[in-house]
């Protein structure tokens, strides 16, 4: 196993990471593989890792096969695959005779924190405050807090390195008129990233309304179904889009998430991709079949006595205003798009599957701003080394990991091209190819190959085309 040296903080590193989700995670995996040596470390203001520990329900499964783990689509030779991690807990026979190709949520986020706990040159507990690029050291300034378990400030530090990598990862979404009652204490309007830690809370509400058409709000709703009484399960289910859609799951719609496509639209204009990918919502937004058939079949159990379920499912509905009503409940204001018509909803809980957001740099990278290239809608530019555009200045690169679909397309978020990416950054960092990568991906050609421009002449014999009257 090649080491992975760990200078001193105020010695030169190559790589400093900043968040330490799966995805830098996965970057920190492989540069441990480097050969020669890579001197890199992660810091990440978390006590531990964690991934979305509020989404952990009791048998929701990955939507990705177990295969796309930190590391193995890039090396499968790696002490860091999912099925390493299975031999290392003496579970490589049961996981064979399961015959899981999709591992549960909770297998995954266990081996993560295996990995994590593991893996040398993870800083956990640091809280970054600051990055600076040091024209005179030719290094990247990051400065850091120490917290202590109380999540208080215990000492300040600073890191030097050649490169950074940024992996801080999203933040919950809260629609706007939703926003002010979330922060409210008296009635439950949480977002499903918190879902687990307030379920009976949520469970104890009379009537619950769960908010989101993808797949938390289902796993969430058929969850809550699963635990309320025939008869009064008192839920409502609303979503903006158009349908309770299945996510594209045919074998080429997945090839929207290899490199080769992530490739073709990266030479796209930037006018083209933004209009491409809110078309493209069912690839990432849409429900698990699955968990669409395990709640038609739950709801369809209910009805075997008579009588219909207390649930009511409406997509095509958007929350226009929302308020409290005498402090134990919540009104909503809703309309339907395409009727056109609005309504009222009184409920004693709502849950808020929608969704997340990248989480903003400026605060944190406001060091850099005079350095960064910017696109016409402001946001920074990012080359097909997944780098940020920074002025020729700047012998230093800062990558960038899940903050790149305006540029990079709805794989950014996949956990199916962690590895690839990864090993293309280090590929791109180390100037070499410690992780050779494959030329072709898919079956599909997302574009037509150019034409070398030559000159043009009519073939003799051959009059031009006249359209007569």
């Amino acid at each position: 196993m090649t080491g992975m040296p760990t200078p001193g903080l105020d010695q030169p590193h190559d790589l400093v990471g900043i968040g330490i989700g799966p995805f830098n995670l996965s970057l920190a995996a492989l540069a441990h593989g480097v050969p020669g040596g890579l001197a890199a470390t992660f810091f990440e203001q978390r006590r531990t890792f964690t991934w979305h520990a509020g989404l952990l329900i009791e048998g929701a499964t990955l939507q990705v096969p177990f295969l796309a783990d930190l590391v193995t689509l890039a090396d499968p030779a790696s002490p860091w695959t999912f099925l390493n991690y299975l031999r290392s807990r003496d579970r490589l026979f049961p996981f064979y005779f399961a015959e899981r190709f999709h591992i549960q949520r909770a297998e995954y986020d266990a081996y993560c924190r295996w990995v994590s706990d593991n893996l040398p040159g993870l800083h956990f507990g640091h809280q970054i405050d600051a990055v600076r690029w040091n024209p005179e050291r030719d290094l990247f300034e990051v400065d850091f807090t120490q917290l202590d378990a109380d999540g208080e400030a215990e000492a300040l530090g600073r890191a030097y390195t050649r490169h950074i990598a940024l992996g801080v990862g999203t933040e919950p979404y809260l629609p706007e008129p939703l926003r002010p009652l979330a922060e409210a204490p008296s009635v439950p309007v949480i977002h499903s990233a918190d879902y687990l830690d307030n379920r009976e809370r949520l469970l104890a509400a009379e009537h619950i309304t769960v908010i989101g058409s993808g797949q938390s709000g289902a796993e969430i709703f058929l969850d809550l179904l699963r635990a309320r009484p025939a008869g009064a399960e008192k839920i409502h289910w609303l979503a903006r889009t158009e349908a309770f859609a299945p996510m594209e799951y045919s074998k080429l719609g997945l090839e929207h998430f290899t490199p080769d496509y992530t490739r073709y639209f990266h030479a796209l204009p930037e006018q083209t991709r933004d209009a491409l990918v809110p078309r493209q919502w069912q690839l990432h937004k849409g429900i698990d079949t699955d968990t669409i058939a395990a709640i038609h079949e739950e709801l369809y159990h209910r009805t075997l006595h008579g009588g219909w379920p207390d649930a009511v499912l409406t997509p095509g509905v958007s929350v226009r205003t929302a308020g409290r009503v005498a402090t134990t409940k919540v009104e909503l204001h809703l309309e339907h798009t395409q009727q056109g018509t609005r309504s009222r909803l009184t409920t004693d809980a709502v849950v808020l599957a929608t969704g997340y957001r990248e989480r903003p740099l400026d605060r944190m990278l406001a060091g850099l701003d005079p350095y960064m290239r910017r696109d016409t809608a402001g946001r920074p530019r990012i080359d097909d080394q997944f780098r940020l555009l920074l002025d020729p200045s700047v012998s230093g690169s800062v990558y960038v990991q899940n903050a790149e679909r305006h540029t990079h397309g709805v794989g950014a978020p996949d956990l199916g091209l962690a590895a690839w990416r990864s090993a293309s950054i280090l590929n791109s960092l180390t100037g070499k190819e410690p992780y050779p990568l494959p030329r072709r991906t898919a079956f599909t050609s997302f574009g037509l190959e150019r034409e070398q421009a030559r000159p043009v002449h009519a073939p003799e014999g051959l009059l031009p085309l006249v359209e007569h009257s």
